[in-house]
């Protein structure tokens, strides 16, 4: 097959190791350095991308993203395996975007050097917050320094896109400290910002001490978003979705392909995948996963679901990720896919929010304005005919 007529596929590949667990995090991922461990997840890895190999010959691999966890942590013979692994196992672009989530004190200049030569194009750099205090809170285990020194790094690497994520909402943060971070954020000169807000999840450590944490108020935190938009347009960063920021050119493909509704497949435990018109995701089980790659004939075990997604399933989606987007959804882009109108299907109740300013509507496409933004999910949740909450991704 020519690469003219192949298909463009993303691909996750998930390390979910940490050095230490943050208080936040509900990703599947654990503190551990047990090198043996991680050498056979490794290895299931190599032996999943073979597999899948056959199977994607008729794609061309155009973004990858190593995530978890923390990929940095695994020793740095282990982690080019997973690089080498990928680039021998798919047809990649030439142009290809990899990009590796990294954290401070888990890199250095020597081995971010080898990271750039192997072939990854993009970090993406766990900062958060530029206040130890704020850090501490987080369990994160970096501070504002060691931070700036890995930056500083990571330029010398000849890293030339690089991501930065920030939080607001966060124990002990205020209006002042988090434009702080913002400020000296961007006064590093990154490609790319992605600024979250803290989401209290089931399961974590700030679940359970929820009532006792020194949050912002609600107020507050709208205030932290709008103020947070303002002053990254005027630092030339575009707002192209809800969390996340680029200087021109530097939007992250790989979420774009997540938004815009592009096949993308993920490997390890606990990835999910939207392939040939299923959705599959491995169980959270890193001892089933290396097992079910290693036994021969087990390879079946390793999903937690596996399914077709039905036509109204996937109309919803479609205008859920791409109202994430500054661009939103398109009328006529809708009927190309669906061959069914946006309009009867949503359009109307989403007009509703238009006189107030949550929305705007230009003849074609229906978009969230920056006060929208913020109340996506409220708006999504009554406009959309599906229980969105059960379907967020």
């Amino acid at each position: 097959m020519k690469r003219s007529e192949t298909k463009p596929l993303g691909l996750y590949v998930h390390i979910p190791f940490c050095a230490s667990k943050c208080a936040y995090c509900d990703f599947y991922s654990f503190a551990s350095r047990d090198e043996d461990l991680q050498k056979h997840y490794v290895s299931a890895l190599q032996l999943q991308m073979e597999d899948w190999a056959s199977v994607c010959r008729g794609y061309a691999v155009d973004s990858v993203f190593i995530g978890g966890g923390t990929p940095t942590v695994l020793p740095p013979k282990l982690l080019h395996r997973v690089i080498d692994a990928v680039w021998r196992n798919f047809s990649l672009t030439d142009d290809v975007e990899i990009t590796l989530e990294a954290n401070p004190a888990t890199v250095d200049l020597r081995g971010l050097r080898k990271l750039h030569r192997a072939g990854v194009t993009r970090l993406s750099m766990g900062l958060q917050s530029a206040h130890d205090r704020e850090l501490s809170a987080l369990g994160r285990t970096h501070t504002w320094a060691e931070f700036e020194q890995s930056f500083s790094d990571a330029r010398d690497a000849g890293f030339d896109n690089i991501n930065i994520d920030l939080m607001y909402g966060i124990p002990h943060q205020t209006e002042a400290s988090f434009l702080k971070s913002l400020n000296v954020a961007s006064l590093l000169g990154p490609e790319h910002l992605s600024v979250y807000g803290l989401k209290i999840e089931e399961g974590t450590p700030f679940h359970v001490s929820q009532d006792t944490l020194p949050l912002p108020d609600e107020d507050t935190e709208y205030s932290m978003y709008m103020q947070c938009v303002e002053y990254l347009a005027s630092r030339g960063f575009e707002q192209y979705e809800i969390s996340n920021f680029a200087r021109p050119g530097f939007r992250c493909r790989h979420n774009l392909k997540y938004w815009s509704g592009g096949e993308y497949l993920g490997l390890g435990a606990a990835a999910h995948s939207d392939f040939d018109g299923e959705r599959f995701a491995a169980l959270r089980d890193v001892a089933v996963y290396i097992d079910g790659m290693e036994l021969v004939g087990q390879g079946d075990t390793i999903w937690s679901e596996r399914r077709a997604i039905p036509e109204d399933e996937r109309m919803s989606e479609f205008v859920m990720l791409a109202m994430r987007l500054r661009d939103g959804v398109s009328r006529a882009e809708f009927t190309a896919r669906f061959d069914a109108d946006l309009d009867s299907y949503c359009g109307e109740r989403l007009k509703a929010y238009i006189p107030d300013g949550f929305v705007t509507f230009d003849g074609d496409r229906y978009a969230f304005t920056t006060k929208g933004m913020y109340v996506s999910n409220y708006i999504l949740s009554s406009a959309l005919p599906f229980d969105y909450a059960e379907a967020e991704i």
